[in-house]
């Protein structure tokens, strides 16, 4: 039991410096977004994306774990959680400490990425609604009505409102 306590504590371990790893990108992801800078955002999410294979390979080894730790238990695995596995090392504080600390930390983490992430979300949909905005502008304009302009040989010119290929009036 006790080398199966130390591998989740392990695994925990791992999976809160994967975290805080993915922290510090997301972080650095916020300005990046600021920017605009579209080169620097594609390498910060290709990495993301080995980071967070990396938290799945821990996550299935967390899984496996504890699910190993339910049956040395002869409890439900679907009802198992690592708070209640918490309570239940009362009798060895030592390991008790080790996972609670382990457990607050990886929380923390967790909450922290959710936190930057939805920041970042938020900007993401900002520029959307920005480049939105600008293209409906460009479609007006080119949707704008005709003048009824004829030419000398009764052609109509088709000139757009507010297009004009002429020189600045600066009567207007």
């Amino acid at each position: 039991m006790a080398s199966l306590m130390e591998n989740l504590i392990d695994v925990l371990e791992k999976e809160s410096m994967e975290y805080e790893n993915l922290l510090n990108l997301s972080m650095q992801k916020t300005p990046v977004i600021v920017s605009e800078n579209l080169e620097q955002l594609a390498k910060i999410t290709v990495e993301e994306q080995l980071i967070v294979s990396r938290i799945n390979h821990l996550d299935h080894l967390r899984n496996e774990a504890v699910n190993d730790i339910a049956n040395v238990l002869n409890k439900d695995v679907t009802n198992l959680k690592i708070a209640d596995l918490i309570k239940m090392l009362a009798a060895r504080p030592e390991e008790q400490q080790k996972l609670a600390a382990v457990f607050d930390k990886l929380q923390t983490n967790v909450r922290h990425v959710a936190r930057v992430n939805e920041q970042n979300r938020e900007l993401i949909q900002s520029a959307l609604e920005m480049v939105q905005f600008n293209m409906n502008i460009l479609h007006s304009i080119k949707a704008a009505p005709e003048t009824a302009n004829y030419n000398k040989g009764a052609y109509n010119t088709g000139d757009v409102i507010g297009m004009s290929a002429k020189s600045f009036d600066a009567k207007q």
